[in-house]
């Protein structure tokens, strides 16, 4: 089984550690370092078709950002399918600091190729940068249009995300509701919190305190395989 890559490059001190990348030149963020352009991300398609296509679609904590290769959760995600002859091929589609606007530019392009289950990590970046919530939850859900529309059977994975609570009660409500209303309306399988046992754990992250190191990785892995599986 081969993995793509597109790019090698959440919440309280919790989360405001997490993923401060944003595509808006940010000074001094070294998640900006690992952001490449659309037109420089590998356009390689996988060699077969005989097998089932898993895309994960993100940010950084997608694109594995500051691991070597193969340390990122989608590669383990991938080492685990084939330890159990699973037929399926994985799909990396992160991008540093990637926001829910920027994912829905690159929709349609990174779906040329058939997916069988696409999981959506998106809006962390959108939530530390305090976007419009009415905006980032229209954006996922254009995402998650695009992907039903064109393949209906494509089974869905979304990667909850929660707001720290000095955002304010009222920003933290509704985004926090983003994510279980998405997936009730697309009928999507949710990781209620997508890092949940990593974020805010120095030990579980990288320098930065913002990514999961190789340990962290791990632990994602279980969050993501735990909803993942059934899918399969």
């Amino acid at each position: 089984m081969k993995i793509i890559s597109f790019n090698r490059p959440i919440i309280f001190v919790f989360c405001l550690l997490i993923l401060q990348s944003c595509k808006d030149k940010p000074i001094n963020d070294p998640i900006v370092e690992d952001v490449k352009t659309k037109s420089e991300i590998s356009s390689t398609k996988p060699e077969s078709n005989t097998k089932n296509l898993i895309m994960f679609f993100g940010n950084s904590l997608t694109a594995g950002y500051g691991l070597k290769d193969g340390e990122d959760f989608p590669s383990l995600i991938r080492n685990k399918i084939d330890s159990l002859e699973l037929n399926y091929e994985v799909v990396n589609a992160g991008i540093s600091g990637e926001t829910t606007s920027g994912g829905l530019e690159r929709i349609a392009w990174a779906l040329r190729q058939k997916v069988d289950v696409f999981v959506l990590e998106l809006g962390a970046n959108d939530m530390l940068r305090g976007l419009d919530v009415v905006a980032t939850e229209e954006n996922l859900r254009k995402i998650l249009q695009e992907v039903v529309k064109i393949n209906p059977e494509t089974k869905i994975l979304i990667a909850g995300m929660q707001s720290p609570p000095n955002m304010g009660a009222d920003y933290v409500k509704k985004f926090n509701e983003i994510y279980p209303k998405l997936a009730k309306e697309f009928k999507a399988a949710l990781i209620p919190f997508f890092l949940e046992g990593v974020a805010g754990i120095e030990s579980l992250n990288q320098q930065d305190r913002k990514h999961p190191n190789n340990e962290g990785q791990k632990i994602v892995v279980k969050n993501v395989w735990e909803y993942l599986q059934p899918l399969l």
